[in-house]
């Protein structure tokens, strides 16, 4: 399968249609930032300001976000601000003394996981608690071979990006790192989870013929860099068992679909009634502020508990405890994963109601609020097509991207408080562009 190893929405320099002052930013951005970083957008979006599902340009424009999972419970939340700032004026230090607050939320945390996940470490990033993980796996299973899924994104650290296949092949697969195809009906036409479940064995097989013995499958379950597959329900366990009747653990990666994204679960697993050996949490966890995790199961995590110590001097400190509280009680007393739930149905099914006018919207694809949606041209996907759609939704003020190895897929991830209103606004907009593009 060919890899998406650009962006296709990016900007180039100079090509863009930005103004004096934009431009100058942005030349100013890339001397400063060095020739690795990109911009969305052919033509980028200058931002100063975020408020619930918008985000706002120097002239008081605002963009309706569907896009950023970080904000999950909406751009600059006063109660996630008003934790954030309370706890920083009062104490802010890391995890090597006593303090009631890291765990008073590692036990609200723990609750919403089922009971055999009862350990949780902190970090910072999502790359971060992928990283430990594997270490984990390693010394839990004394293999080193990891399977992924061929256009998945793990992280930024060097094990991390060697197992993040939408990278590139400049970086992945590392040398213990074994791709499988992603869990479409197309790759797996007999039947996913079947199919699937024999991938993860079949890539044992491989790493064992090079003598390197199996320590790990790790999964974002939404699947979200390879397309967005969620369905069906339950097709992950019979995966989870391939990898663990060869001596492996298996990793559930909630950095994207979790905090109750799903709607039906707080947690993308869940749907698929499989209890990890470890989950790994980001992203959404802080609302932007640097805030990740690592739940565990005790027994996965014995044997690197007795031989190794795990400091990190600003994950789980203080002033990230006391945000990630405020997040699980917003998610709670606004009732956000309902919300996911209710206004993903009428977001999938009004993209549905489309496709019967528009021949260039192909299949959806979605679990609450995260949805991947195909566009195709002459009914066959079409990445070029995609990304001129997703500029033309920059140009009218509503910002998204591409998904899929190919970037033929628009990805859907707003924020949890996104409502109707909000969606009427994304298909009545999608209904005018889409025989301009």
């Amino acid at each position: 399968m060919t890899r998406q190893t650009t962006m296709l929405n990016a900007y180039t320099p100079g090509a863009g249609h930005l103004s004096p002052q934009d431009e100058a930013l942005a030349q100013r951005r890339t001397q400063a930032l060095g020739p690795a970083y990109r911009l969305f957008y052919e033509t980028p979006v200058h931002l100063v300001r975020g408020q619930g599902v918008h985000l706002y340009d120097p002239d008081g424009t605002a963009y309706l976000d569907c896009y950023n999972n970080v904000a999950s419970v909406g751009h600059c939340h006063p109660r996630v601000v008003q934790a954030m700032s309370r706890q920083a004026a009062t104490l802010a230090t890391h995890t090597r003394y006593l303090h009631d607050g890291i765990l008073a939320y590692a036990e609200r945390l723990l609750t919403l996981f089922p009971a055999e996940l009862s350990h949780v470490m902190f970090t910072c990033t999502g790359s971060e608690a992928n990283d430990l993980a594997l270490r984990i796996a390693r010394a839990a299973t004394g293999g080193t071979g990891v399977i992924v899924t061929d256009n998945a994104y793990h992280g930024v650290t060097l094990a991390t990006a060697e197992m993040s296949m939408s990278i590139g092949p400049a970086v992945a697969p590392g040398p213990a790192v074994f791709p499988i195809p992603a869990p479409s009906a197309q790759n797996y036409p007999q039947g996913i989870a079947a199919g699937f479940a024999a991938a993860v064995t079949a890539a044992c097989d491989r790493m064992e013929a090079q003598g390197i013995a199996p320590a790990l499958l790790i999964v974002d379950t939404i699947f979200s860099s390879d397309g967005v597959y969620p369905d069906p329900e339950g097709f992950l366990a019979p995966a989870a068992a391939a990898i663990r009747a060869r001596g492996g653990l298996f990793l559930a990666d909630e950095v994207q679909p979790g905090f109750g994204r799903t709607g039906s679960h707080f947690w993308g697993f869940q749907r698929h009634g499989v209890v990890p050996d470890m989950v790994s949490m980001g992203k959404p966890m802080g609302n932007g502020y640097p805030l990740a995790g690592l739940v565990l199961q005790p027994k996965t995590i014995a044997e690197f508990g007795a031989k190794a110590r795990y400091f990190n001097t600003f994950g789980g400190n203080a002033v990230a405890a006391a945000v990630g509280l405020a997040v699980l009680d917003v998610i709670r007393d606004e009732g956000l994963q309902a919300n996911a739930a209710t206004v993903g149905q009428a977001f999938t099914q009004g993209l549905r109601s489309l496709a019967q006018r528009h021949e260039s919207l192909g299949e959806t694809r979605a679990a609450g609020l995260f949805v991947g949606q195909t566009i195709l041209t002459d009914g066959q996907p079409d990445p070029v097509r995609t990304a001129r759609l997703v500029n033309a939704l920059r140009d009218n003020r509503i910002l998204i991207s591409s998904t899929g190895p190919k970037g033929d897929s628009l990805k859907i991830r707003p924020p949890l408080p996104f409502s109707l209103g909000n969606v009427d606004q994304v298909l009545t907009t999608l209904d005018r562009l889409l025989p301009t593009v």
